[in-house]
């Protein structure tokens, strides 16, 4: 972020707090605006942790028009009037676009209504519009607090207790069009019913060789200036790196488009004629389809819109192929929320509530964002004013200044005079979003003048000389499938080290890019382990993490995660909903991850969990039995169901059936018990929008820090690089994206149970054990995140409902 930016605002000294209490304080949340997936769960997480910290916590109806009607559209939440809301999709709480509060007396009689009912923390979803409204009503809060006095709708007493408001907000929109933020609520789920779409036409696509010309929403972003901005730059140099309108960019790097449309960067003259002449080289190279993106408000340099429509009679014009128009429009805010919103908007929840607990009397409104992969608060205001400034440099089509005020790099291309051989392998277990990276790696490296290389079954295949040279055209239609089209296996290196050296001087392989999971970080050790007697491995070597476990150090995020994570809230979704008819039954759930217990606490999490086993926490019986008496209470309230889940390798004595029949046999009378081991099912399907992109993204990024690397380490006509930094691994620390020497990754390892020393989503366990209203003792960290949980056992007065 540059511009105007200060930065994220934290108390540093913040420590352990039992001073945060919400007692006597009162929340209220509303959402306005456009709706957007996973708002509810945002609800849910301010009302749950409101109530948790002993505040009275109000919903606002219909949004600011809720909050200047007043009456009925201003209650009071319980803990049983969020539950099973988390899996909705738009927001059960309504929002409205709302003339009035743009009035004074609208915004006066909206301060009325709050302070009749002592309401100072006002927690907003919503886009810019929505937060800026806010921010002007707690700047004149004073001001409206005083008229109403002399009006004499309220005594001195009044003004007295509610002389200050505190605003915090989450920006909840498909459009991914707020600065300050990676991700707003509600675009992951937009590219996940975007994706879906594509992939239901590519199969009819291939089946009659047509065209497909696809309409998406979004509202503008900036674009990219360069001359290939019409392309989809997933092959491109400026992964990630350049502004677009987000929706089309990215489903169009998601689906593998031939090419896409954005209103912000009209196409130069002759774009009818470059685009048919690359549909057609798609189709002579044996393409059965192709995907055109337009993103809605597409126009000429001449800024005659171009529709849908008139590229379909282009293309039925030009080249006489099978064409067909299809409109997304409204249903790609539709449908359930993806595991990331609901993961994102429970964090954010939480985090608003801390904000608005420590918050003083000149504490400004801030909204809650996310940054690379840490919550923080940034000044709202701050975050609006880039937000319209960079609205108002597209408008002018100063797209150097949109770039800069976003704070985005451009990327500048090198490309160098010699060839280089790359060489790319997955390595370990599939994972869905592999294919992508590949593909991204093959497309970029072959921009870069590299010539690419393509092992087939990992370290096993590499020694065995399964190895071809692969081009831009082999990895076509990659993006969207799962698992690995190059062959994975869990084969180490280290007992035909000599076979694989041989192989890579036979091919003279000048750098390596391996994607995988941790028998990926074990092999790069081996490899770099042996540079002193095999030279050939002195050259750059990068791994990018792909494993559903999540388990490699380095990296918050690995690909396949995401998509891992879905797969488990689809089927707990699923579950829960075959026991809407069924009473008082809990399910037991056993995830995959080895001794990693990522997916099963994200995965319940994201499902609302009553209960999570996991490695990292040790549980004794007494743990067992405080969570079947928390069941049994539960099942004496109106939600008579139970979810829990737990890790495959949390316990060994443990196991999935012990806790089935404790369960079972402890909750006789009072509930049944049925179980289910989801398995493999985690590691197949289409990947996720989420894996594809983040796997298109870091692929590029890797094939760049080889060229570097590369330019860096020849000299006299060869490669050499031996030092700790030319073996790297690519990961997510935070709020960036790292190179890491492997052999500084060594000391923060767990190698007997394969996982990271010091893993961040422990931090989410409290969120989780909040939101299923189990009493805990909490810290709150410097990062900002609750951790430090001590769990207590449950009294019947606790329970009046849970998830």
């Amino acid at each position: 972020m540059t511009g105007t930016m200060t930065g994220p605002r934290r108390q540093d000294t913040r420590k352990f707090v039992e001073n945060l209490s919400g007692a006597g304080k009162s929340i209220a949340v509303l959402t306005s605006g456009g709706d957007a997936q996973g708002m509810n769960g945002a609800v849910r997480a301010v009302v749950r942790m409101g109530i948790y910290v002993g505040a009275k916590v109000y919903f606002i109806h219909e949004g600011y028009q809720g909050m200047v009607d007043g009456g009925d559209n201003i209650k009071e939440a319980t803990w049983e009037s969020v539950s099973s809301m988390l899996q909705v999709g738009g927001t059960v709480i309504g929002s409205a676009r709302c003339k009035e509060f743009r009035t004074h007396e609208g915004r006066l009689k909206a301060a009325h209504n709050l302070v009749q009912r002592g309401i100072t923390n006002l927690c907003v979803i919503g886009g810019d519009g929505s937060l800026t409204g806010a921010n002007l009503f707690k700047e004149e809060w004073s001001g409206l607090l005083n008229e109403l006095l002399e009006q004499g709708l309220i005594d001195e007493e009044a003004v007295r207790r509610n002389s200050v408001l505190h605003i915090v907000g989450m920006v909840g929109s498909i459009d991914n069009d707020f600065c300050g933020t990676d991700m707003t609520i509600g675009t992951d789920s937009a590219l996940h019913r975007i994706i879906e779409v594509v992939d239901a036409i590519m199969t009819t696509a291939q089946s009659h060789q047509r065209t497909f010309v696809l309409e998406v929403m979004g509202r503008h972003s900036v674009s990219c200036r360069h001359s290939h901005a019409r392309e989809p730059c997933g092959a491109l140099m400026c992964v990630s790196l350049c502004v677009f309108r987000y929706l089309a960019l990215v489903s169009a790097l998601a689906c593998g488009a031939d090419w896409v449309f954005f209103p912000e960067m009209p196409p130069e003259d002759g774009w009818e004629d470059n685009m048919c002449q690359k549909l057609s080289e798609n189709r002579s190279r044996g393409s059965r389809l192709n995907i055109i993106i337009v993103a809605e408000g597409a126009i000429d340099s001449q800024g005659q819109h171009i529709s849908s429509d008139f590229v379909k009679n282009l293309v039925v014009g030009r080249l006489g192929l099978d064409t067909r128009v299809t409109i997304l429009g409204h249903v790609q805010r539709g449908g359930t929320p993806s595991a990331f919103d609901r993961i994102l908007a429970s964090r954010m929840g939480v985090e608003a509530v801390v904000a608005l607990l420590e918050a003083s009397a000149d504490t400004p409104a801030c909204v809650v964002s996310l940054v690379g992969n840490e919550a923080v608060r940034l000044p709202l205001m701050e975050c609006v004013q880039i937000t319209q400034e960079v609205q108002k440099a597209m408008d002018e089509k100063n797209f150097d200044e949109a770039v800069r005020l976003r704070g985005r790099l451009i990327h500048v291309c090198f490309y160098l005079q010699s060839s280089f051989n790359v060489a790319v392998l997955n390595v370990g277990a599939p994972a869905a979003g592999m294919n992508a990276a590949v593909r991204s790696a093959v497309r970029v490296g072959i921009t870069e003048g590299h010539k690419m290389f393509a092992v087939n079954d990992g370290f096993e295949g590499f020694h065995k000389g399964q190895i071809k040279e692969i081009k831009w055209g082999d990895v076509g239609g990659w993006t969207g499938q799962g698992g690995s089209l190059l062959g994975t296996k869990r084969t180490l290196p280290g007992k035909h080290l000599d076979k694989i050296a041989e192989q890579m001087r036979i091919h003279n392989i000048n750098a390596l890019l391996v994607i995988g999971g941790f028998e990926a970080y074990m092999g790069l050790l081996e490899l770099s382990s042996a540079r002193d007697k095999y030279s050939e491995f002195c050259v750059p070597m990068v791994m990018i993490p792909a494993t559903v476990s999540n388990n490699i150090p380095g990296s918050d995020l690995s690909i396949g995660s995401d998509t891992a994570l879905n797969a488990i809230t689809d089927t707990c979704d699923r579950i829960k909903q075959s026991a809407s008819g069924t009473k008082r039954r809990v399910f037991i759930i056993e995830t995959m991850g080895g001794y990693c217990g990522y997916l099963a606490t994200v995965g319940g999490l994201a499902a609302g969990a009553d209960a999570v086993y996991i490695f990292e926490e040790p549980f004794d019986i007494r743990d067992l039995q405080t969570n079947v008496e928390h069941l049994t209470h539960k099942m004496k309230t109106s939600i008579q169901r139970g979810l829990v889940l737990r890790n495959e390798n949390c316990n060994e004595n443990f196991t999935t059936d012990f806790i089935y029949q404790l369960y079972s046999e402890e909750g006789r009378g009072v509930f049944d018990c049925r179980k289910n081991i989801l398995g493999h099912m985690q590691q197949g399907g289409a990947p996720s929008p989420f894996d594809r992109n983040f796997g298109t993204k870091v692929a590029a990024k890797a094939i760049q820090w080889i060229t570097r690397m590369l330019k860096e380490s020849y000299k006299g006509g060869i490669v050499f690089a031996n030092s700790e930094e030319s073996v790297c691994l690519l990961g997510m620390r935070r709020r960036a994206m790292v190179f890491q020497p492997l052999a500084q990754l060594q000391g923060e390892t767990d190698f007997v149970h394969r996982i990271p020393k010091d893993q961040w989503w422990l931090k989410l366990r409290p969120v989780m054990k909040i939101l299923a209203k189990y009493k805990i003792d909490y810290d709150v960290s410097e990062s900002g995140q609750l951790e430090h949980v001590t769990q207590v056992r449950p009294k019947e007065s606790d329970f009046s409902a849970c998830i």
